[in-house]
C-alpha cells in the first residue's frame, strides 16, 4: 500500500506530522511519501522517506506515474483534487484538516469546499479536533469521517538531563501572527516578571513565514514592554535540537506558554510534554486531547492576563504539583499518542473506503 501525503509547504506542525506518520505507517506496511508545493524551513529535518519539492505539473505527472499511489491525502488543498485526477491519478482521495487558525475561516473554506469534497473525497479525516469534527457532521454528513489523534514518536523525541539555565524560562513556539497571539505572550511575560525578577523569555519562531507588517508590531511590542533585555528570539531551530531546548526549559523551573485563539493538533505541545516541559495553554479545542487542567498541563483563559499569570506561579511555586504534571504528562503522550495506534487508525480508514 502506498501513500502521498500533500500539503502547501514543508514547515510547522504539518512537516513535523508528516514525519512522524510516514515512519509510523510502516508498522502497518504502509509506504509513505511526501509531495510539498514550495520549500520551507522543515527540509532541514533529517527524513528516511521520499519528499518531493514542486507545483510543476509534468514533475508532479512523473512522480504519480513512477509510484502508482493507492491514495493521497491532501492537507487543506481541496482544489488540489481535480488536478490531481486531470494527471493521472486514479486512487481515492482523502482530506485532512489539521486547522485553519480561526472557526470563522474553518467554516467558510470548508463550506467553500464542497464541489470538491462531494465530487472527489472519499473520506475526511481530523486530529480529533472538535470544531472540525462539527463542521465535517454538520456540512458533509454522507462523508465517511475519521477521527483519530496525531502519532508522536516519543522514544526518541524525549527528555534528557543537561545543565540547566540558572533562571527559569517561559516560552512560546510559533509564527508571528494574530491567530498564535504573540502580544498575549509579551504581556503575560511583562506582568509575571514582576513577581518572577530573573525570568527569561525564549520564543521560537520560523523568520520566513512572519509578515512585514506584523513583525515591526511585534518589535515595537517588545521595546514598549521593556522586554529586550530578558527575551532571546530563536528561528527555524531544526527539530532535532528541539529535546535539548524543552528538557531545559522545564528543568529551569520554567514552562511552555501556548497563546493561539484556535488551534488544531499543535505539536509543540506534545513535543513538550514528552520531554517534561510543563505546558500552560489557552482551551483553544485541539488541545483538549493532549491537556487536561491540572493533570497533564494547565489551562487559563484566552485574554485573562491575571490568570495566566496566577496559573504559572502555581506551575513555578508548587513543585509537588509540578512535578506530578510533568510525569502524567509524559505518559499521557506515550499512551494517546503512540505510532502504533495511529498505523492501526490509518490502517483501518483505508480498509473502510476500500482499499
Amino acid at each position: 500500500m502506498k501513500v502521498l501525503f500533500v500539503y502547501y509547504v514543508p514547515s510547522g506542525g504539518v512537516e513535523t506530522l508528516n514525519r512522524q506518520r510516514c515512519c509510523a505507517l510502516r508498522l502497518a506496511g504502509i509506504e509513505a511519501h511526501c509531495l510539498y508545493y514550495k520549500w520551507g524551513s522543515g527540509m532541514q529535518n533529517a527524513a528516511d522517506f521520499p519528499i518531493y519539492v514542486t507545483r510543476n505539473d509534468i514533475e508532479i505527472k512523473h512522480i504519480l506515474d513512477s509510484n502508482n499511489f493507492d491514495v493521497i491525502v491532501v492537507t487543506t488543498d481541496h482544489a488540489s483534487f481535480p488536478r490531481f485526477r486531470m494527471l493521472g491519478f486514479k486512487g481515492k482521495f482523502v482530506l485532512e484538516i489539521q486547522g485553519y487558525g480561526p472557526k470563522s475561516v474553518a467554516r467558510a473554506q470548508l463550506a467553500q469546499a464542497a464541489p470538491y469534497v462531494n465530487a472527489y473525497a472519499d473520506a475526511l479525516l481530523n486530529p480529533n479536533t472538535p470544531h472540525i469534527a462539527a463542521l465535517f457532521q454538520e456540512l458533509y454528513p454522507h462523508k465517511p469521517q475519521f477521527h483519530f489523534n496525531n502519532c508522536f514518536d516519543s522514544q526518541r523525541f524525549t527528555y534528557h538531563l543537561y545543565p540547566s539555565p540558572s533562571s527559569p524560562v517561559m516560552a512560546w513556539l510559533g509564527r508571528i501572527e494574530d491567530n498564535k497571539n504573540w502580544r498575549e505572550f509579551l504581556h503575560i511575560g511583562h506582568a509575571l516578571k514582576e513577581h518572577v525578577p530573573d525570568l527569561q523569555m525564549w520564543m521560537f519562531e520560523d523568520i520566513e513565514l512572519s509578515q512585514p507588517a506584523e513583525r515591526a508590531q511585534f518589535l515595537s511590542l517588545i521595546d514598549e514592554l521593556g522586554l529586550s533585555d530578558r527575551l532571546t528570539l530563536r528561528s527555524n531551530v531544526p527539530n532535532a535540537e528541539m529535546p535539548y531546548y524543552y528538557s531545559v526549559i522545564g528543568d529551569s523551573g520554567g514552562f511552555l506558554c501556548c497563546t493561539s485563539k484556535v488551534e488544531g493538533a499543535p505539536y509543540a505541545v506534545l513535543e513538550a510534554m514528552s520531554c517534561r516541559c510543563p505546558v500552560l495553554t489557552t482551551d483553544s479545542d485541539g488541545v483538549s486531547t493532549s491537556v487536561h487542567h491540572n493533570f497533564t498541563g494547565k489551562f487559563y483563559m484566552l485574554g485573562d492576563i491575571q490568570h495566566a499569570v496566577t496559573e504559572a506561579l502555581e506551575f513555578m511555586m508548587e513543585p509537588v504539583l509540578r512535578e506530578q504534571i510533568r510525569d502524567q504528562a509524559m505518559r499521557h503522550v506515550e499512551h494517546h499518542f503512540n505510532p502504533h495506534n495511529y498505523a492501526m487508525n490509518f490502517a483501518g480508514l483505508l480498509q473502510s473506503i476500500g482499499l
